[in-house]
């Protein structure tokens, strides 16, 4: 199961670049003892390179069992954040210090989604 983004795959995301910002919807699905894990990284992400791109958690939150979806599909947990452009992000995963932390992210997931995603501009 994919993990973490490749290059050519954030490469695909900003040659899609409508110019705005982007939330990432992140999909999880940890492993055994990856919850521990996740929260190290995301300790590290949020108090660190978030602010330094200019990024912020939208949401973040437990799964729970799911209403509508097929085996399987149900996740552990759910992140939204919201980067000011897919620049900020692609030049936050190519940071040095950041490449530093991503084991604790890749060893705490069996499974995971991450899709960006645009606003829509309107209420909903």
């Amino acid at each position: 199961m994919a993990i973490d983004p490749t290059g050519g795959d954030v490469k695909a995301m900003l040659a899609e670049d409508p110019g705005e910002p982007v939330v990432m919807l992140n999909l999880l699905r940890f492993a055994p003892g990856g919850r521990a894990l996740y929260q190290k990284y995301a300790t590290h992400l949020t108090e660190t390179f978030l602010p330094r791109y200019g990024a912020q958690v939208v949401y973040a939150g437990a799964g729970g069992p799911a209403l509508v979806a097929e085996d399987g599909q149900a996740w552990d947990a759910v992140v939204l954040v919201r980067y000011p452009s897919r620049t900020a992000f692609s030049r936050m995963v190519a940071d040095p210090e950041y490449q530093a932390i991503t084991e604790l992210r890749t060893r705490a997931l069996a499974e995971a989604v991450l899709q960006p995603t645009n606003d829509w501009g309107m209420d909903v």
